[in-house]
């Protein structure tokens, strides 16, 4: 599993990140004053300690971190701007958040082949492992090379199915979310 911590992404980020990163599957409702300051979170406050070498690996920062805080709106109105395969990746990731599925799949087969596929692989094939959930649909989600749309599928059914479905996909969730965070700080200070 991941080794994601927040205090790797300097103070400003370290505060805002510094919570439950498991989050819903679905088009969950932001906590009531939760995000309480984050208007005010700009890519210069943001990266304070470190300087931005790519401003669009940054902004894709930012729309990682409103959909920590399930604004998927805000979300969304910094990622459709972001012309990279990592704008599309947070792009589909809050439309299949929200439920949009096909619009979702849009967005990332716009992506591509993603640098995070791979280790997101391994770190979903171990979460299955743990959770003793190999078998059937699962498999297809914790075996092989990633395949995003696929784990649209996958996020779908589990919204509309059991608990132990939505927790799997939850924890792989999670662990998409931590890793493509980290692709865009680590290209976005060059670091």
């Amino acid at each position: 599993m991941s080794d994601f911590s927040p205090a790797d992404y300097g103070p400003i980020f370290a505060a805002w990140l510094d919570r439950n990163r498991c989050r819903p599957l679905d088009d969950s409702q932001a906590e009531e004053g939760g995000h309480h300051g984050l208007p005010e979170l700009s890519l210069e406050a943001a990266f304070a300690n470190s300087p931005i070498a790519d401003r669009k690996m940054a902004e894709c920062c930012l729309a990682g971190v409103w959909l920590l805080y399930d604004c998927l709106g805000e979300s969304h109105t910094i990622s459709q701007n972001i012309p990279t395969d990592s704008g599309s990746f947070w792009h589909g990731i809050m439309h299949r958040r929200e439920g949009d599925f096909s619009n979702a799949k849009y967005w990332f087969r716009r992506v591509g082949k993603h640098a995070i596929f791979d280790p997101l692989a391994e770190q979903a094939s171990e979460i299955g492992q743990q959770s003793g959930q190999i078998g059937g649909a699962v498999e297809l989600l914790c075996s092989g090379p990633w395949d995003p749309v696929a784990f649209v599928d996958g996020c779908r059914s589990a919204v509309r199915g059991g608990k132990d479905a939505q927790l799997l996909c939850g924890r792989i969730q999670q662990a998409e979310w931590e890793l493509l965070f980290d692709h865009c700080y680590q290209s976005a200070t060059a670091t």
